[in-house]
């Protein structure tokens, strides 16, 4: 029974291994498609914002109801109590999405604008508070202020109109916090993710169409290209990160996530000579320090849980102290 336990342990922790690079192989390619979707969006050049956010959804609501369309259950909702968090993730995400790609297209680097919105998992802890009921502990706490203190050599706050960009990409940190609280929520829930990220780009669909029509530019060929490859690289993202994290529990492979500011730092170089300035690069280590402090600190918390007993050796486990416990009372009755 002891050669057993080990074994299945062994095996166990094998896989979870093997899971757990899956996993990162997947969110690094969701850093790298959203880098790509960042870098698009500004090659697109002077189009209005609603235009290109709406193209930025359009392709994934294709897509999406598509795949929908060849589910079991289609187009329903697991429950009606999922209908406000699905409707609240939707609006705050899409209010995050045009501040991102207004700080994408005025803040001057794709890079900080990517560490801003990268800001929401500590943003999301704080929600959490209020949305779950989950109570931080000092050392998350901690983590949040120093994310946030880099985040100020990011934004470099000033008392003129030029900070407005980089105060936009630190709120769409914010409402991409907010809308991952209300996932998680929508997940405990029982709501399908796919569901949840139809409703998401649906609903940002729909209410960017009357801008797009209203205010609508026209385009030439290579900008409805690069908007086309935005949508690309928003719907690619959005299936990479989702399988990254069926493989792989968010607490061990979300700080790989920041990759994308990597990512974002070399193609902002290569196809639009951008170059952070110290600051900048202050705040990015800054923010990634805390995000792999945080990673750490959960990891440990996560071995000093005593380790799961698998069913069957569970059950044998407790026969045997029935067992001992029948011998004592047949033994005290003898």
């Amino acid at each position: 029974m002891t050669f057993s336990f080990c074994g299945h342990i062994m095996l166990r922790m094998r896989k979870s291994v093997i899971k757990k690079g899956i996993g990162i192989l997947y969110i690094l390619g969701a850093a790298l498609c959203f880098a790509c979707m960042n870098l698009f969006v500004s090659l697109a050049g002077d189009l209005p914002l609603m235009q290109k956010v709406f193209f930025r959804n359009a392709l994934t609501v294709v897509v999406v109801f598509v795949m929908l369309l060849f589910t079991k259950e289609k187009f329903r909702i697991h429950d009606k109590s999922c209908i406000l968090y699905l409707f609240l993730r939707a609006g705050i995400g899409y209010i995050g999405v045009i501040l991102n790609f207004y700080a994408i297209d005025h803040i001057g680097s794709i890079s900080d604008a990517s560490i801003l919105n990268k800001l929401s998992p500590f943003f999301a802890i704080l929600f959490s508070v209020f949305l779950l009921k989950e109570k931080p502990t000092i050392p998350e706490i901690i983590f949040v202020l120093i994310a946030f203190a880099g985040a100020m050599f990011v934004v470099k706050p000033s008392f003129d109109s030029k900070v407005l960009p980089a105060i936009a990409g630190f709120a769409s940190g914010m409402c991409a916090g907010f809308a991952y609280a209300c996932v998680r929520i929508l997940g405990q829930k029982g709501e399908r993710g796919i569901m949840t990220v139809f409703v998401f780009a649906a609903l940002s669909t729909a209410i960017s169409l009357p801008f797009v029509i209203v205010w609508w530019k026209p385009m030439s060929w290579l900008q409805f290209l690069y908007l086309m490859l935005a949508g690309i690289g928003a719907t690619g993202g959005q299936f990479f990160i989702t399988a990254a994290y069926r493989h792989a529990p968010a607490k061990e492979i979300a700080v790989f996530d920041y990759a994308q500011v990597l990512f974002a730092a070399v193609l902002g170089y290569f196809f639009l000579s951008q170059i952070p300035d110290a600051l900048s690069f202050i705040g990015y280590a800054v923010i990634i320090c805390a995000a792999v402090g945080r990673c750490i600190y959960q990891l440990k918390r996560k071995k000093t849980e005593p380790a799961p007993i698998p069913p069957a050796a569970r059950t044998e486990t407790e026969n045997v102290q029935t067992d001992k416990v029948s011998q004592k009372n047949d033994d005290e009755s003898g």
